[in-house]
């Protein structure tokens, strides 16, 4: 398995990728021209895609680094994938990756009732620090805030 960074001018198979995985994983998906959108207009936008041994789409995040801060948007793995530590493997690749970039925080939002997620960025070292009520449609939910302070360090 390989972890790339998407930049302006990526591949379509790859942006394809990106967008059938968030169509998969997602009620209220991004429409892939977003994602187009903030790789080639965008400098904060850091956009991941880890792909299997045979070039697969298995796993992808964008998120921005703004500043010292790390602002993870979205995480999805293929449902075929998940339960294999691959978004243990991406988040810390990003993670590093924004160690390097001098950001020392992170953020993100996540569904209440997810508890995989939020299990996992716990084990990451987030911490919950605040409800945005109604914050998610399709359906309705609230959003918790985490965050992770200490980047450097290892959770």
């Amino acid at each position: 398995m390989r972890i790339e960074r998407l930049r302006a001018g990526a591949a379509e198979a790859d942006l394809d990728a990106v967008a059938a995985l968030e169509f998969e994983s997602f009620t209220n998906p991004w429409p892939r021209e977003t994602l187009v959108w903030e790789l080639e207009s965008s400098d904060v936008t850091r956009a991941y895609l880890l792909k299997d041994d045979i070039g697969a789409a298995l796993a992808f995040c964008v998120c921005w680094v703004v500043f010292d801060e790390l602002h993870i948007n979205t995480l999805a793995v293929a449902p075929a994938a998940r339960r294999r530590g691959l978004a243990t493997a991406m988040l810390r690749h990003v993670m590093a990756e924004a160690v390097a970039s001098g950001v020392t925080k992170a953020t993100l939002e996540v569904r209440a009732s997810n508890t995989a997620a939020l299990g996992l960025y716990q084990q990451l070292g987030f911490q919950i620090a605040a409800t945005r009520p109604g914050y998610y449609a399709k359906p309705p939910e609230d959003a918790l805030i985490l965050w992770r302070e200490g980047l450097d360090a290892s959770p």
